[in-house]
């Protein structure tokens, strides 16, 4: 299970900024996605985007253009909600034959840890 950090930009800025004077060295998990809210996520995760990673996860379509002919949903439209989930972390695009991109799930369960009194939300993906 990969933990994700929920941090405001105001929070991210002081962390890089830190980092930047060597005032504090960097995150083990620097590299990974966060989110500046857990509204941020659901905002991401609609009713339309879980159908899609849905119908990604079980029909497992071997390119773009398969899964726009599934969906209906226009190439510009869907290419753009599939780089916000893979910036996420939910979805990877794996290479294909010539150009061809294959999206695929990453994740099955999302857990969310909210620290009630403080900023030290976390976030759980496995």
């Amino acid at each position: 299970m990969t933990t994700y950090r929920i941090q405001n930009l105001r929070e991210l800025r002081d962390e890089m900024k830190a980092v930047a004077r060597g005032q504090k060295p960097v995150p083990a998990d620097a590299a990974r996605p966060s989110f500046n809210s857990v509204k941020a996520l659901m905002r991401l995760l609609t009713p339309e985007n879980r159908r899609l990673l849905s119908l990604i996860r079980d029909r497992k379509p071997e390119s773009m253009t398969e899964l726009r002919e599934w969906t209906g949903r226009a190439q510009p439209n869907l290419s753009r909600t599939l780089a916000k989930l893979e910036a996420a972390g939910l979805v990877t695009m794996k290479p294909g034959n010539g150009r061809r991109k294959i999206p695929q799930v990453r994740v099955r369960k999302i857990t969310v840890e909210i620290d009630p009194c403080g900023g030290q939300d976390h976030l759980q993906m496995a």
